[in-house]
């Protein structure tokens, strides 16, 4: 089994010999998990550096490490970017966690037009805050050492914006011509995220009411494909990460 993951801040330097995990993840280790000296933890920055640490010392909101080894967790290629319409309730934080624990990079929401939920004023922030509270747990719990960026609300244009800029445009609708599993999308061979040439793929996941015509005329227009995701019709919180687990087998990334 491999050993539970715990995010350092920014002011750990995860190439000395020992690290303090302090904090809330301090806290989350010493009380909720109850990790012990002896232990084997990783640590991690979520933005792929890592560490393989042996626990010294636990107190009582803080767990000393000392470092066995490190290494870099390079950039999955291609990036895989899911533009989620946002679902009703609680449902986009479930739509989060699950496509975070199948391995996506980007996160982007997206104000529908048909969208039931809006997210407005004060209700925007909390709203985003949740969404990355969402991405960070469970990319934790999905033994990640990079977390998936939840980028701001994006509007239609914006979303037509990362449609033209990306290796394959995806929309998934029900009227799709092609099955989404049968769509070409770029492989490992080619540069790294890391360096900024990766625009891998985007895909677009329409809200609860559909897409609207002036907003599938758009995505359309800036060079996506329409996809049929399969034979059965799936909640918008559901479809990202069952589209997800096709794109990482097609690009062998899986």
């Amino acid at each position: 089994m491999t050993p539970p993951v715990f995010l350092v801040d920014d002011t750990a330097d995860l190439a000395a010999a020992t690290v303090v995990l302090t904090g809330a993840e301090g806290r989350h280790a010493a009380v909720v998990r109850r990790i012990r000296a002896g232990e084997t933890v990783d640590l991690s920055d979520g933005r792929g550096e890592r560490a393989r640490c042996t626990v010294v010392e636990v107190g009582r909101d803080s767990v000393v490490c000392e470092v066995g080894k490190r290494w870099h967790e390079p950039a999955p290629r291609p990036r895989l970017t899911v533009v989620q319409a946002l679902p009703k309730g609680d449902r986009g934080e479930l739509a989060v966690e699950m496509m975070t624990e199948a391995g996506v990079d980007v996160i982007v929401p997206w104000a529908a037009e048909r969208c039931v939920t809006r997210w407005k004023g004060d209700r925007a922030a909390k709203s985003l805050a949740k969404w990355r509270a969402a991405a960070r747990e469970a990319a934790k719990q999905a033994r990640r050492g990079r977390l998936p960026e939840v980028t701001g609300l994006a509007g239609r244009d914006d979303v037509a914006a990362l449609l033209s800029g990306a290796d394959t445009a995806i929309v998934l609708h029900e009227d799709g011509a092609v099955g989404l599993s049968g769509i070409a999308v770029p492989d490992g061979d080619r540069a790294s995220a890391d360096d900024g040439a990766d625009h891998g793929v985007v895909l677009v996941v329409g809200p609860e009411g559909g897409f609207s015509d002036a907003e599938l005329d758009a995505f359309t227009g800036a060079g996506a494909r329409t996809a049929l995701l399969g034979p059965s019709v799936l909640r918008t919180s559901t479809a990202g990460v069952a589209a997800l687990s096709i794109l990482q087998v097609r690009s062998g990334r899986w």
